[in-house]
């Protein structure tokens, strides 16, 4: 990033780029860089350092980003009118080099936070009772027991349970009108089944409807969950009817809540801590600024011997090849090139293409094609080797930095990474986003001071500090690191404070609805 006494209009990522970055709105006639800037830039956009001619490649991070769809001229705004995948979509040679940048392993570091040790060992930062539905049918019994519990219309329900998060509802609108044994099945299973055993929840009761393709006993048998104290299940047909149903599940509840009640907070290794990263509404800063800080503290909790899961596979297209020459094995490079391919074909069959994204919003902050978002978003897995590659709602078992298989929709994708063991999520924006993802705290990390200031209520830290010149990636990276584990023991999210959490809840749904 070009820096100097005083923070200049635009920033420089790297020697070989074709364009440089605004940081704020500059107009026609303004000198950058000896260029004398045409029309409007607005802030986060892209500006031509030199004359590009059609056809030609363009570089932002010193990577293609995509090719010049007509004639763009020194100083001219790089945008949707004249940059594209080009003819190929995106088909260039890309050097994946399975393994050529695996490093040593960093000295091992010993951070601790305030954990919640379960009887398994394992190690919880949140200590919620969940209610989980196994079709759409059951949502409604689900989300009344749960409304029996809120602190917010039923205060003395919890009063006596200090040590208890809440009790939440996590409903989703599918589980029928699907193949039993179809993939859009397994990854519903897998996700319920990562849910039903997070550490994050203390005790978990799953109810169901009773004729759907969704039958709980199918799915704990698949899973070879079994039933206990904190641990219940049953159908509204066989309970007799929906008012039934809810009295049961608030007294089955009730009976747990001493239990799910008798734990302690105790210093625990941060080794314990599975963060989630997210990026959604994201701008021309979130790979400059917020990404890239983020990267830094994941680089910090893999020293400390944690865990980071990757996701949004439809947002590393074109950037994998920088993930597979970190994989430690040439099988897991091999898995991720085999998601990407599964991607492809997935797109294709459904009469789209993996430039479907960035989003409208996305493009408004000044990403133009998704070789450019996914440049941004593989940033925020930092820089240490790749130790796995996981298919969606998998239980992720290696510790470091891995990679997990999901759409590149937020709600769906960090419902993976939960699924899998997240307990923090870690979530980059642009353009502003209001989301939550219980059991699991969310932090919310601002790519730009403007929307710090718009919408701190729902902001975490302001990585815009970055981009003012005012702190290092590195410095910021720290401050990302500490906030994890100050979270991870205790201290509540925005999201958490305003109530987000349990529309969230949203698995993977593929294949025919029937």
């Amino acid at each position: 990033m070009t820096t100097t006494t005083a923070t200049p209009p635009f920033i420089r990522l790297h020697p070989q780029d074709d364009v440089l970055i605004s940081r704020q709105q500059l107009l026609g006639g303004a000198v950058v860089e000896g260029i004398a800037v045409r029309g409007i830039i607005p802030p986060g956009h892209k500006i031509a350092t030199h004359a590009i001619a059609t056809g030609e490649p363009v570089r932002r991070y010193n990577q293609i980003i995509g090719f010049a769809s007509r004639p763009i001229g020194p100083g001219e705004h790089v945008h949707t009118h004249n940059l594209n995948m080009g003819p190929d979509k995106g088909d260039f040679a890309r050097d994946y080099a399975f393994g050529a940048d695996v490093k040593p392993d960093a000295p091992r570091l010993e951070a601790t936070f305030m954990g919640i040790k379960r009887p398994d060992g394992r190690v919880a930062t949140r200590n919620y009772i969940g209610i989980l539905s196994s079709v759409n049918c059951s949502a409604t019994a689900a989300k009344a027991i749960a409304a029996h519990f809120s602190r917010q219309t039923n205060p003395s329900a919890l009063a006596d349970f200090p040590n208890i998060d809440g009790v939440v509802a996590l409903t989703h609108g599918t589980g029928c009108g699907m193949d039993t044994e179809g993939l859009g099945m397994q990854l519903l299973e897998r996700t319920l089944t990562g849910y039903a055993t997070h550490a994050n929840f203390g005790g978990v009761i799953a109810i169901g409807l009773g004729c759907e393709a969704a039958q709980i006993t199918a799915w704990l048998a698949h899973a070879s969950l079994k039933e206990g104290e904190n641990f219940r299940t049953f159908n509204i047909q066989d309970t007799g009817g929906t008012q039934k149903t809810v009295k049961k599940g608030i007294e089955l509840i009730t009976e747990m809540l001493p239990r799910v009640n008798d734990v302690k907070r105790e210093p625990c290794s941060a080794s314990h801590i599975t963060i989630g990263l997210q990026c959604g509404g994201s701008d021309g800063y979130s790979g400059i600024s917020a990404n890239p800080a983020l990267g830094a503290a994941v680089d910090l909790l893999v020293a400390h011997g944690g865990t980071a899961i990757l996701s949004e596979t439809p947002e590393v297209y074109g950037a994998e090849h920088l993930l597979t020459r970190r994989a430690v094995k040439p099988e897991i490079a091999e898995k991720l090139v085999n998601r990407i391919k599964w991607w492809e074909h997935y797109t294709e069959i459904n009469g789209g293409e993996m430039n479907n994204n960035p989003s409208p919003g996305n493009k408004a902050g000044g990403l133009t094609t998704i070789l450019e978002k996914s440049l941004g978003a593989v940033a925020k897995g930092g820089t240490t080797n790749l130790e796995g590659v996981y298919e969606y709602a998998e239980p992720v078992t290696a510790h470091g930095f891995v990679f997990m298989d999901t759409p590149g929709y937020d709600p769906v994708s960090a419902t993976g990474q939960v699924a899998g063991g997240a307990n923090v999520i870690c979530f980059t924006t642009g353009r502003g986003s209001a989301y939550g993802c219980a059991p699991s705290p969310s932090l919310k990390l601002a790519t730009n001071s403007a929307l710090w200031q718009r919408q701190e209520e729902d902001m975490d830290i302001n990585c815009g500090e970055i981009i003012d010149g005012g702190s290092s990636v590195q410095e910021m990276g720290r401050r990302i690191f500490e906030l994890v584990l100050a979270t991870a023991s205790g201290e509540r999210s925005k999201s958490e404070k305003h109530g987000y959490g349990q529309n969230e809840f949203v698995p993977w749904q593929v294949g025919a609805v029937m």
